[in-house]
C-alpha cells in the first residue's frame, strides 16, 4: 500500500476544518485530495489527536503482522499433521 504524503497532524487539521463547518469541496481543493479520501479519513480517524492516529497505525501494522504469524503457523501444523497421518 502506498504510504500517505499527509502526517497525522495534517490528517487531523484537515478533519479540524470540516468539523468548523468549512465546506467539504474547499477543504480537498485546499488539501489536494479527493472527497472520498477526506470521508474516508473522517471515518477512520475522526475525533483523534495524532499521537492517538499513530498509535492507531502501529497497532493496525502489528496486527497485520501477527494475523501473518499465525496464518505462516498454521500451514506449518497442518503440514506437520499431514506427514504424521501419513507415516501412521
Amino acid at each position: 500500500m502506498k504510504a500517505s504524503k499527509f502526517s497525522e497532524a495534517q490528517k487531523a487539521f484537515i478533519l479540524k476544518q470540516g468539523a468548523d463547518g468549512m465546506p467539504v469541496a474547499d477543504i480537498c481543493r485546499k488539501a489536494g485530495i479527493s472527497q472520498a479520501t477526506y470521508f474516508n479519513w473522517k471515518k477512520k480517524y475522526d475525533g483523534l489527536l495524532p499521537s492517538e492516529m499513530r498509535r492507531l497505525k502501529q497497532l493496525e501494522d502489528e496486527n497485520n503482522k501477527l494475523r501473518k504469524v499465525v496464518a505462516d503457523l498454521s500451514l506449518d501444523k497442518e503440514m506437520l499433521q499431514d506427514a504424521l497421518r501419513r507415516k501412521l
